[in-house]
């Protein structure tokens, strides 16, 4: 985020959200969201679903999936024409040729022309342009839901584009703020999790970053950039990935295509997977190290305004799980590399010497009084740095900023005679991305414990499908069932999953089509047909049948298991739920 959420929540007048269903996949935020409405911030709404933040909204646009670059060209349009823009921002902090460029691109996404694309009002489009344009402290935030599309990377910069022509960024109550979508991706970030990155976004390409990596730890690198996660699957497939260490990410789950994740990780000559718990996709690897939870070790996370704040050990707990650096070190010792076991705090200090950005980052600041548990925001460039609560104040980066020329393009699996109906994904309240943790949770379970899909009112008549009732729900990639929920949340023609459940998961329907730039896949379009079945009937990913009866023993099965009578931690402190009937479940109350 280029600001804070202080910032959004307490000194905005407008908040505008894309893409982000913030109640249900961010809690915390979307409670201060609702707290920020009633302080009097005004609310813009762009999704397709109606969230309830959106039936609070000052303006509702229910877009069509797919659709984010269009519609923010659209805003861009009314800006412009009607003479919102702020001048003068534009005159000193950007390139003024682009910014003419701009000019031309959007001239034809006129709220008309917009609103067919996107099925919303022109007339909606306007105010929002002008509530948006007017306001003098207005964010913008986003999630998933702008970035996993095949234009995900260009739907952020035109968000970046609507900022800096409205001269919002580098000032409070402002900015463009992703909304992360899981714990710590910030952190991974910032740490080099991308193989185009070493930790702080320093280039592994530049030869400058190279030697000083090379010189800290005496080593060889290569510098050229590394296949990013999407593409090692057709890789694998390929034979050019034979061995793969997956190291708490659980694709069988999350990753789009099933069938084709399933078939690259079998064809794999060696797989390895640090988890917690034994989960799809361990299920399928050679060897399984155990790995510590959060709540097991000392570190950092960064969160997602940028914020690095300090993990503590709180329990310990009974078996051989050993911290992930520790794996680490031990596989790098074996592979001839000689490395020491260092402490988290250790580690921390290494970061803060090779990393520009948090260079004045250390547990001990983090830990000390005058910290009083706020952690820093990076930039942080050293030890007398107070951190950086809002980015771009007075110059960016780079210099002066860029607008990028961003056209609408559809989706690459639109809805056809055969699959006439347009499939979204996302959350729900209730559970956290792959289920690894929340499905061991019995009272989350109950609550919301199996797959379904949300079906609208006229495409359920059409259908002959009544709410509760089970359906089939099919894509070019796979088939599953499911439950329907009958209402008007989305817009006649178009679905949505969440992806959570393994009694009909999303995910072997999604489409692997990927984002040019970021290579993030398209969860949020693809194309599929909907069918009734028998109240009685199912069937799994693999086309095997099985009766909701027999999901409901299996469900009831796993819940009297976590209920048996719980043994102690190591000190005595916290109840732990014994092993479940999977023989991997660790759970504290």
């Amino acid at each position: 985020m280029t600001n804070t959420i202080r910032d959004i929540t307490q000194d905005s007048d407008v908040i505008m959200i894309v893409g982000s269903n913030a109640e249900e996949a961010h809690p915390v935020l979307g409670m201060q969201l609702r707290q920020a409405m009633r302080r009097g911030a005004k609310l813009i709404v762009a999704d397709p679903r109606d969230i309830d933040l959106a039936k609070d909204a000052d303006i509702h646009l229910k877009l069509q999936p797919g659709t984010n670059v269009a519609y923010v060209n659209g805003l861009l349009h009314v800006i412009i024409e009607e003479g919102l823009v702020n001048e003068e921002f534009i005159r000193e902090r950007t390139e003024a040729d682009k910014y003419e460029e701009l000019k031309e691109l959007v001239r034809k996404y006129t709220p008309e022309y917009v609103g067919k694309i996107c099925h919303v009002d022109p007339d909606d489009l306007r105010a929002a342009a002008r509530m948006y344009a007017k306001a003098d402290r207005a964010p913008i935030l986003y999630c998933l839901g702008v970035t996993e599309h095949s234009t995900g990377t260009e739907g952020v910069m035109s968000l970046s584009n609507l900022a800096m022509v409205t001269g919002k960024l580098g000032r409070p109550g402002c900015g463009v703020n992703p909304i992360r979508g899981q714990n710590n991706v910030q952190g991974a970030c910032d740490m080099g999790a991308m193989p185009t990155d070493f930790t702080g976004y320093q280039k592994v390409n530049n030869p400058a970053v190279i030697e000083k990596f090379e010189k800290a730890w005496g080593v060889r690198l290569n510098p050229n950039p590394g296949i990013k996660a999407t593409d090692c699957f057709p890789a694998m497939l390929e034979g050019k990935i034979k061995g793969l260490f997956i190291f708490g990410e659980d694709p069988m789950r999350t990753d789009p295509n099933t069938h084709h994740v399933k078939a690259a990780l079998q064809s794999l000559d060696f797989l390895v997977v640090d988890e917690l718990f034994l989960t799809e996709t361990a299920k399928l690897a050679d060897v399984v190290l155990p790995g510590c939870s959060y709540a097991e070790k000392e570190g950092t996370f960064t969160n997602t305004e940028r914020r690095v704040q300090r993990v503590r050990k709180a329990v310990t707990v009974p078996g051989n799980m050993r911290p992930d650096t520790d794996i680490f070190t031990d596989i790098m010792n074996r592979m001839g590399y000689a490395q020491p076991y260092l402490t988290a705090s250790q580690i921390m200090d290494e970061i803060a010497a090779l990393t520009p950005s948090y260079g004045g980052i250390t547990h001990a600041r983090l830990d000390s009084v005058e910290n009083g548990g706020q952690g820093l925001q990076w930039p942080c460039l050293n030890a007398a740095h107070p951190g950086t609560p809002i980015m771009h104040v007075g110059n960016f980066s780079r210099g002066k900023g860029t607008f990028y020329l961003a056209e609408y393009k559809p989706s690459q699996e639109l809805p056809d005679e055969e699959y006439p109906l347009l499939l979204s994904t996302g959350r729900n309240l209730y559970h956290y991305n792959a289920m690894a943790m929340t499905d061991k949770t019995p009272g989350l379970m109950r609550i919301s414990g199996h797959s379904y899909m949300e079906l609208n009112t006229k495409d359920a008549e059409a259908l002959g499908i009544r709410n509760g009732e089970r359906v089939r729900v099919s894509s070019r990639r796979g088939t599953i069932s499911t439950e329907a929920r009958v209402s008007d949340k989305t817009y006649p023609g178009e679905v949505w999953m969440p992806f959570h459940f393994l009694d009909g998961s999303a995910n072997w329907l999604t489409n692997a089509a990927l984002d040019t730039i970021a290579r993030a896949p398209e969860y949020k379009v693809c194309a599929v047909k909907v069918e009734k079945i028998s109240e009685a009937e199912a069937y799994d990913a693999d086309g095997n049948y099985i009766t909701q009866a027999m999901i409901a023993e299996k469900r009831n099965a796993e819940f009297a298991a976590q209920l048996a009578a719980p043994a102690q931690c190591a000190d005595g402190a916290c109840p732990v739920l014994p092993d479940s009937v999977d023989d991997y479940s660790r759970i504290c109350n």
